[in-house]
């Protein structure tokens, strides 16, 4: 969850500065988009990696411009492939239907040919005396001979056209399935053409894609890596401030009780151990021990909570502690509370809630930024020792981001 920044001063400026150079660097890296603005960043980086970043930078616009060039070529080559498929599949079905007309015709002819044995099996019979249905064919008689003539012209002529009109339609239906299966072949040709150019093309675009994303990737790198550099810096910085001007932190043991301040808390479950610990749920938070309470609120917090009070009793006497952001106050600044007392109701926001220690100026600011133990999400000394309190007084530890933790603390810091 978000957490408050270090007030401004003249120490603290180049903190915030460096922060905010380290968020633009966050925020470059997160959105492909981004990269257009690479150039902003470029200037803030140490030589070394701006020439790194600019000539990755430089080779990802050439990238890009290639890949811009072959999609638009092969959005040419997929439109010259389906045109030449269409033909092709055109080219098909007219050597389908030629096919099928010229099965037609050659069934036709061999009709004609039925018909053409037919009748010369009824000229045979008709020479025969056992036919009496063809017996004027059979006489020698002058009208006999006459309609014989006439019978046998009739029919070879009907016979002969028959058979010229079939053949002239098979030979044209010959022929135009030749010049069909000539298209189609052709039309295969350029289909296997095109689908040839159009994987090729394909080929290298994805091979450039490949190769944007390798730059990419090693753009991010070095990002990620002027990034931990800076965070680096930034903790070695603010620890040697802090071993510069250590902050003043006195404390008196004494006897007292500390209670469990997330007891009532339902639905109660750990979260990290950042500068302090994080939790999420819902109902009262009660103060761990008597104590005199300093702030209720300050809007660098999420949901501008910011309930810090000091301790008055127990080991961790003079020490100040806070719980922060998803809680609504019922102390006010100045109110003397007791261990155990409610001082504020925890409700169900977007941020949970953040417990642990405070500067003693009760200024939103942990000790864990004090000591530049913090560079945003890591596990710090106080925030550990701060879990282990609760720990100490009942209630479930948080989680821990890594070990051990950053930092360490004060010889005099009270151990649970």
């Amino acid at each position: 969850m978000p957490k408050q920044g270090r007030p401004s001063g003249s120490s603290d400026g180049l903190l915030q500065l460096r922060r905010r150079s380290r968020i633009a660097t966050r925020r470059l890296i997160a959105p492909p988009a981004a990269l257009v603005a690479l150039t902003t960043v470029i200037a803030a980086l140490p030589t070394d990696a701006s020439a790194d970043v600019g000539s990755d930078q430089q080779q990802i616009s050439q990238l890009e411009q290639e890949i811009g060039q072959q999609g638009a070529q092969v959005a040419n080559l997929v439109a010259a492939y389906d045109q030449a498929l269409t033909a092709e599949q055109l080219a098909t079905n007219r050597v389908v239907a030629a096919q099928a007309r010229l099965a037609s015709d050659q069934q036709t002819e061999n009709q004609a040919m039925t018909v053409l044995r037919q009748i010369a099996l009824s000229t045979y019979m008709s020479n025969t005396q056992n036919n009496s249905a063809l017996a004027i064919f059979s006489s020698a008689s002058p009208e006999s001979v006459v309609a014989q003539q006439e019978y046998s012209q009739i029919a070879n002529e009907t016979l002969r056209d028959t058979v010229d009109a079939v053949t002239i339609d098979v030979r044209q239906t010959e022929a135009t399935a030749a010049q069909l299966r000539a298209a189609q072949a052709q039309a295969q040709a350029n289909l296997a053409a095109a689908a040839s150019a159009k994987n090729s093309a394909q080929a290298a675009l994805a091979q450039d894609d490949a190769l944007l994303a390798q730059v990419k990737g090693n753009l991010a790198q070095l990002m990620e890596q002027e990034q931990q550099r800076e965070e680096q810096e930034e903790q070695q910085l603010a620890a040697a401030q802090a071993a510069a001007n250590p902050v003043n932190v006195t404390f008196s043991p004494s006897t007292g009780t500390y209670t469990d301040p997330l007891a009532n808390i339902r639905d109660l479950t750990p979260e990290r151990v950042d500068q302090g610990v994080d939790y999420s749920g819902y109902g009262p938070i009660t103060a761990v021990g008597d104590a005199e309470v300093m702030s209720t609120s300050n809007s660098g917090w999420p949901g501008g909570t910011f309930i810090c009070y000091k301790l008055l009793d127990g080991p961790a006497a003079g020490l100040v502690m806070y719980a922060a952001e998803d809680i609504e106050p019922l102390v006010s600044v100045g109110q003397q509370i007791s261990a155990g007392q409610t001082i504020g109701n925890m409700y169900e926001g977007p941020d949970g809630i953040e417990t642990g220690w405070a500067d003693p100026s009760c200024d939103s600011v942990t000790m864990a930024r004090d000591y530049g133990q913090f560079s945003g999400a890591n596990s710090t000394a106080f925030g550990a020792n701060y879990s282990q309190l609760l720990q100490y007084v009942g209630a479930p530890p948080g989680v821990m981001q890594n070990e051990p933790a950053t930092g360490s603390l004060p010889s005099n810091w009270p151990q649970w």
